[in-house]
Formats: structure tokens, C-alpha cells, sequence
């Protein structure tokens, strides 16, 4: 299967972390702090209307990311 940017899955898609390739380690540490750790599902609930916030549910909460922390993000597609 192929590895997307958490920010390149459309609404309604659902994906699994896969890892998380960022050269900060603030914001590496930042996120897998809200629970983005390796095999953890995530569906995109929607985006803001410019695009920035997404908007993800995980673990039974909804969570907002900016894209560029989404954009570091690599899931695999949920084939569910």
C-alpha cells in the first residue's frame, strides 16, 4: 500500500499512522503527544473553508491540525 500525507486524504477517508517525518522535534514530539503514534486510525472530518485547519477524528475525539504539522503526517489508507 502506498503512504499518504495525513493532508492528502479527502473528507470521509480514513487512514493509519505510519510515521511521522518532520525535522522539528518540537512539533514531532507535539503531535505524537495528541495521540498520533504509529497504528493509530485517523478520519478526516472536514477542513476549514481555506483549507487550514483539518478538522481529524482519533481515538474517540476530534482534533484540529494545522497543514503543515498535517502535511507531516504519513498514513496508510484505511482500506475500511
Amino acid at each position: 500500500m502506498n503512504k499518504f500525507s495525513l493532508n492528502n486524504l479527502t473528507v470521509g477517508e480514513k487512514g493509519i499512522v505510519q510515521n511521522i517525518a518532520t525535522s522539528s522535534s518540537h512539533i514531532r514530539q507535539r503531535l505524537l503527544e495528541m495521540g498520533l503514534t504509529k497504528g493509530t486510525k485517523v478520519e478526516i472530518v472536514r477542513y476549514a473553508p481555506m483549507g487550514d485547519p483539518i478538522e481529524i477524528a482519533i481515538r474517540g475525539y476530534r482534533l484540529s491540525l494545522r497543514r503543515l504539522e498535517a502535511e507531516s503526517v504519513f498514513v496508510e489508507k484505511d482500506p475500511q
